[in-house]
């Protein structure tokens, strides 16, 4: 493990998508109620809220602050006699003219735009599916550390945040498989009309097949952030992408600022987004802070992994992996092959208490899956 004083500092922020229902959990038809707020945003649609907490210098102040936010949020909805969903499938609907699109307005209007092209392109179904993202930036004085050899700052900092967004794209779906939670759905996410709870094939439909892909699978251009960024540029001239936002892929390098391909190419890295994390119905704020520190783990243990050649063949299985976990029943190797992995980051974290015992609290959910998986493939 990594002795700098430094390792594990750094910035993290939360953003948490949900939907606005009324006192009969049913999708709220009235207007974003928080106008221009930074903080409580929408996502798709009117009625789905984002909390978006500043930048914090820990994971417990991040969650402080969403609680913060959250209670905010309820306050206000409950006068108006209205509710936060607590679940990533969305509550049953009529037809999709329950899910109106986020009517951004003057300066941000173009949000709006975009917001229609997604409709036509996927439907409006798609887009009701909630998660949360968890953003993380390495403290500046650990990179500084890194920098044995007097590169420029600002090239290392987009090496390494490429080479781990690489090994992040390879190991997305051990997260998904330890917080999955979406395993029932409302009959009219298949077809309008219809009703009643159905227990699915997925342990997360957001992540599954079934969620949000692109039509196409994005094969990109790793090298570095250039290629990185040409390559999806390529994929947005060519009309296979509306914009960089379009890109549903579970992890995100991101700039500092606007969120915009040409800020990131121009200014470079800022931060990495995760994107799997189910709402867990069972966590007061949407998320158990023991995942959250989990998945900062898996970021440090990353970082210490060999770079690799990341191929098309290679992309290809990251997104199929990902698929895989969030199945009901996953491939038994998979579950073996995270159950490898978390006991190789017990080894790398053995001098720390705190790591440990949140890497247990991760092992026993994947042991217990693999003794399932065994259990059945014997009964088979």
């Amino acid at each position: 493990m990594n002795t700098s004083k430094y390792f594990f500092s750094g910035s993290f922020g939360l953003e948490r998508e949900t939907l606005r229902v009324d006192d009969q959990g049913r999708l709220a038809q009235t207007p974003h109620p928080f106008g221009n707020d930074e903080h409580i945003t929408r996502d798709f649609c009117e009625n789905q809220i984002e909390l978006v907490t500043p930048v914090c210098r820990s994971i417990d102040e991040a969650l402080e602050s969403l609680s913060e936010l959250d209670k905010k949020a309820r306050e206000v909805l409950a006068g108006n006699g209205e509710n936060i969903w607590l679940y990533s499938n969305p509550p049953h609907f009529d037809t999709e003219n329950d899910i109106p699109i986020a009517d951004f307005t003057g300066d941000h209007s173009s949000k709006r735009s975009y917001r229609e092209v997604l409709q036509r392109k996927y439907g409006k179904k798609l887009m009701l599916f909630s998660g949360i993202h968890f953003n993380f930036s390495f403290a500046e004085e650990f990179l500084s550390e890194l920098n044995t050899e007097n590169e420029d700052f600002h090239s290392l900092r987009d090496r390494l945040y490429l080479r781990l967004y690489k090994q992040l794209m390879c190991h997305s779906w051990l997260l998904v498989l330890l917080t999955a939670a979406s395993p029932y759905y409302d009959a009219s996410l298949d077809k309008d009309g219809k009703s009643g709870i159905i227990m699915s094939r997925y342990s997360s439909m957001r992540n599954s097949e079934r969620g949000y892909w692109n039509k196409f699978l994005p094969i990109l251009d790793h090298r570095d952030l250039r290629t990185f960024t040409g390559s999806i540029k390529k994929h947005i001239v060519t009309g296979s992408l509306y914009s960089a936002s379009e890109l549903y892929l579970p992890i995100r390098l991101k700039p500092k600022g606007v969120n915009s391909l040409e800020n990131l190419a121009a200014g470079g890295v800022d931060h990495i987004e995760l994107r799997m994390f189910d709402l867990n119905p069972s966590a007061p704020l949407g998320i158990d802070s023991r995942d959250l520190e989990f998945a900062h783990l898996l970021i440090l243990y990353l970082l210490s992994q060999e770079d690799f050649d990341f191929t098309p063949q290679l992309q290809e299985k990251a997104v199929s992996d990902h698929k895989n976990a969030a199945l009901l029943e996953p491939d038994t190797k998979l579950l073996e092959r995270g159950e490898l992995i978390i006991n190789e980051m017990s080894e790398y974290f053995s001098a720390n208490e705190k790591a440990l015992e949140i890497i247990e609290f991760e092992k026993n959910k994947i042991s217990g899956n693999v003794c399932l998986s065994r259990t059945m493939m014997n009964h088979a």
